[in-house]
């Protein structure tokens, strides 16, 4: 079998438009019927929810959880009524891989930055596909494609098979759609991302 990866050179939402193609090439025949994408403000969600409006897809949007950097949630509420009127879910769960210390334990981050070696894409990507099956909105095998990206917008795309945190060895990843040329320096590539709208 062969299929093809895009690699961007630079991160941030200008290859988000060259992501959704790539997702929207691969459902193609492929009887997957979600997608479980990132949004930290909702400008990712909002134009996914456009971008797939007529594919039959249900989006799992999963924004950052409460209290996680702010006083006040990013993702406007009515952003997420809208994306539920709309028959898609959005899920406001614990982030797997950012409870630091928990239970004076530092796995979390170890698996943060082990996943960061590929790229940040991919780290939320695993960390969202299985806070939606401990949320429920998968089931444990189900084929999706999960979309994430750094910084800003999406650059990231892959073809999992969900599992729950707790079945953890059961995750899969099956393709790589796509994912950025990862910086030597994220710090400093992130600081040129613009901001969110």
């Amino acid at each position: 079998m062969e299929s093809k990866i895009i690699y961007f050179e630079d991160i941030g939402p200008q290859n988000t438009g060259i992501t959704f193609k790539a997702v929207k090439e691969r459902l193609k025949d492929s009887g997957i019927n979600k997608i479980v994408i990132a949004s930290t403000t909702g400008a990712t969600a909002r134009t996914a929810c456009d971008y797939f409006k007529d594919a039959g897809i249900k989006l799992i949007v999963i924004p950052h959880q409460y209290d996680f950097r702010r006083d006040v949630n990013p993702f406007p509420r009515e952003l997420a009524e809208e994306l539920r009127g709309a028959g898609h879910e959005v899920h406001f769960g614990t982030m797997l891989f950012h409870t630091d210390q928990l239970y004076d334990s530092n796995i979390p981050t170890l698996m943060a930055n082990l996943l960061r070696c590929f790229c940040q894409g991919i780290k939320v990507c695993v960390e969202i596909v299985m806070m939606a099956t401990d949320a429920g909105l998968l089931s444990k095998g189900e084929r999706v494609i999960a979309v994430a990206g750094t910084g800003r917008g999406a650059d990231t795309a892959l073809v999992m098979q969900a599992s729950s945190s707790r079945n953890m060895k059961k995750l899969r990843v099956n393709e790589i759609l796509c994912k950025p040329l990862y910086p030597l320096n994220i710090d400093e590539a992130l600081i040129k991302v613009p901001p969110a709208a």
